[in-house]
């Protein structure tokens, strides 16, 4: 078994003083900013934030203000090239976890998913207190994680294979409350727009989508194809398939960027964009688009709240995993 890390023991391997060691980790003034950073270095790579994690009697719940926090965690991104922090969506997102962990004086280390090579030859896991994933990560790094025993929380993905902590927007409620505005404005003819795959979030809206057609009595007549196109070849397989089946009374995209990319597509192919045509977006990334309806999500409050609830399983290591749902503004227009 390994032995507890102390403030000696990191002392010891720095060659300061207990005293200044002391006082770095508990966020006392007294130490230079070059000497904090050496001291959280050592501490990170001797362990010591796994160590000091509050012990926890069963059924005793710690709450987050029950200590000084301090450490590393790292914000884990996709290496897909639109799920990034430059993003319209994902941009805010991190912009909460970031502000978040700030207030807390956590450090804050971001990496892209790597292809190749093991996560964790390019950074030491005993520096880090926990992690964020932001978007879809592979089941392989998923499982390599899992392997370090590093509290995990997911903002927007889910993996059966991995159980952690997540946070989601409520994507079926406010879809459906979309669907039903939409529906009762005598609408028939359908297509569900994004690749259900791509993400838990947009395979949610459409099962909601899909449901409020049977409730309503409306024959679902979707273009396989339309449920699956890449972002890099979306032109291609959208103009394909309306070419071939024609346009719908109203296309529900699973997200703003992909009603954005129909539209550009149509009119690429000349044809212009009928006034009995509508579209619903997702997110309200681009609030310019005459959206008959889209979802505001708070984005920030995503990462707010991601943080708040990895900090809560580092404390309560024991307790049942959560899936938290943040309610959206359905935005509806005439």
């Amino acid at each position: 078994m390994r032995r507890k890390v102390t403030i000696q023991s990191i002392a010891d391997f720095t060659g300061l003083s207990k005293f200044a060691v002391s006082r770095a980790l508990s966020g006392k003034p007294g130490v230079s900013s070059q000497t904090r950073d050496t001291i959280f270095k050592a501490a990170g790579q001797l362990g010591y934030f796994k160590d000091s994690k509050s012990a926890q009697t069963p059924g005793e719940l710690v709450e987050l203000d029950a200590r000084k926090w301090s450490g590393t965690v790292l914000v884990l991104f996709p290496n897909i090239r639109y799920q990034n922090p430059e993003s319209l969506y994902w941009g805010p997102v991190f912009s909460g976890i970031s502000s978040r962990l700030n207030q807390r004086g956590i450090n804050v280390l971001t990496l892209t998913e790597p292809k190749d090579d093991s996560m964790f030859s390019l950074l030491n896991p005993e520096a880090i207190m926990g992690v964020i994933t932001v978007g879809s990560i592979s089941t392989p790094i998923l499982v390599e994680i899992r392997s370090l025993g590093i509290p995990v929380m997911m903002v927007d993905h889910s993996d059966p294979s991995f159980h952690c902590d997540s946070i989601f927007t409520d994507n079926p409620s406010c879809m459906k409350e979309m669907m039903n505005f939409v529906i009762n404005k005598g609408y028939r003819d359908y297509q569900f727009l994004g690749n259900i795959r791509d993400a838990h979030s947009f395979y949610e809206r459409f099962l909601v989508f899909r449901a409020a057609l049977e409730d309503n009595d409306i024959e679902l007549k979707q273009i396989p194809s339309l449920n699956g196109p890449e972002i890099d070849n979306f032109r291609e397989t959208f103009a394909a398939a309306i070419t071939e089946h024609g346009l719908p009374e109203v296309f529900v995209c699973a997200n703003d960027i992909y009603a954005l990319f129909a539209m550009e597509t149509i009119e690429f192919m000349g044809m212009a964009i009928p006034d009995t045509l509508v579209f619903t977006g997702f997110d309200n990334t681009h609030p310019s688009i005459p959206f008959l309806a889209t979802v505001n999500v708070n984005k920030e409050l995503l990462g707010t709240r991601a943080v708040d609830q990895l900090l809560w399983r580092i404390l309560n290591p024991g307790t049942s995993y959560e899936k938290t749902l943040i309610q959206a503004d359905v935005i509806l227009k005439d």
